[in-house]
């Protein structure tokens, strides 16, 4: 359907080097993030007894800050300059692992330790959306408009191969020291991030007028929605596979692993492919194989099967990111690409926050396994739109 050339387009491989160092500073802004994901549960539920709604609520807080902040973000790296917005989220980020530190001070008051544990994950959520946003609209800057889903490509894998290392690297720093190392990292971190960032070049801002939400909301609302619904297959990857293997007597971990190790593999080699096929051809292509692997995962009657049905899986979503944002960025307005790729990037934290929550109501209605048939459907609902951004007239 796709002729999948290995080899990047000269176009693309001249802004590899440029992009390098950003894709640096992503990866080393996301170990943080990587690094609480497995622990912080313990810490809140263990360190501070308290309940599950409260560790749901330590855990969403981050996403929430995150899904506010987008636009916030967008706009300053319009307004102020793409390698600004990263030095802010770099500080923002370095201030929550202060807040983890003091909320050690007080673990003797739950309440209160957790309050402030709270703040800090609020305060990373903002600094996450403006690290991501900066760095895509500072790649795009220095690529240019043509190798936009390469840089989405690319500053996505720093980003999930950040959170795939970061989890172990949390664990074993959980399980020797406690959520002191964790607080450490979280507050040293983004501060080694800042010594990258700091000498590279900056880019001038784009915004040479406030740009209208409305007008960008409006020119990337489509891509936004197929984003969403195929969104549901990485939401069912990360909440419920393991439930599904652990049910079906499988060993857990190789379904991780492998849905990661596509995902990266897909965007190292295939990076190009939106930019020189057309971000809704690929979109398209990518989505059916995501369908297929959560149909596959869904049947799945061996472990055997239900791996090549993870690995399905993150190939597929591993370009639908990028493929829908190609035709967002073509429709955008020239000077609103920060706010336009927060305002993308807004439907993929709307979908995280729904499907999870949506997902496991099916399952307790009917069974882990159905959760998958789901979301099969919920990524092929993005067909149709695919479809039409082919044939509809680019806006920009």
């Amino acid at each position: 359907m796709l002729d999948m050339e290995m080899a990047m387009p000269r176009t693309a491989q001249a802004s590899v080097p440029a992009l390098l160092p950003i894709m640096g500073a992503v990866f080393i802004s996301f170990l943080i993030i990587g690094v609480a994901m497995p622990v912080l549960p313990l810490h809140v539920h263990q360190g501070l007894g308290l309940g599950t709604f409260i560790v749901g609520l330590v855990a969403g807080s981050q996403f929430a800050a995150s899904l506010v902040s987008r636009v916030w973000a967008g706009r300053h790296a319009d307004s102020r300059g793409a390698k600004h917005a990263v030095v802010t989220g770099l500080v923002l980020a370095a201030v929550a692992g202060l807040l983890y530190l003091l909320s050690l001070r007080f673990v003797s008051a739950p309440a209160i330790s957790v309050t402030i544990l709270l703040l800090g994950r609020a305060l990373l959520g903002a600094g996450e959306s403006f690290i991501i946003t900066g760095a895509q609209a500072w790649g795009l800057a220095l690529s240019g408009a043509q190798n936009t889903g390469k840089v989405l490509a690319w500053m996505g894998t720093a980003m999930y191969a950040a959170f795939a290392l970061g989890a172990p690297a949390g664990a074993t720093l959980y399980g020797s020291f406690g959520f002191t190392a964790i607080a450490l990292a979280t507050t040293l971190v983004p501060l080694a991030a800042l010594l990258l960032v700091t000498p590279l070049r900056r880019v001038a801002p784009t915004a040479r007028v406030r740009p209208s939400l409305t007008k960008v909301v409006a020119a990337v609302w489509l891509p936004g929605v197929g984003l969403a619904l195929t969104s549901a297959g990485f939401g069912a990857m990360t909440a419920f596979v393991a439930l599904l293997f652990a049910a079906r007597g499988w060993t857990v971990w190789p379904a991780f692993t492998t849905f990661a190790v596509a995902f990266i593999l897909a965007r190292m080699f295939l990076g190009h492919l939106p930019d020189r096929s057309g971000g809704a051809r690929v979109a398209l292509t990518f989505l059916l194989m995501e369908a297929a692997g959560q149909a596959l995962l869904w049947l799945a009657p061996s472990s055997a099967i239900g791996l090549i049905g993870a690995g399905l899986t993150g190939f597929g979503y591993s370009l639908v990111y990028p493929g829908f944002g190609v035709e967002a960025m073509r429709r955008a307005p020239a000077d609103s690409r920060g706010l336009a790729m927060g305002a993308y990037t807004a439907f993929l934290d709307v979908a995280l926050a729904l499907a999870s929550p949506a997902l496991g109501l099916i399952a307790a209605m009917t069974d882990i396994g159905t959760v998958f048939l789901a979301s099969a459907l919920s990524v092929l609902g993005a067909a149709p739109i695919a479809l039409r951004l082919r044939h509809a007239p680019r806006e920009n």
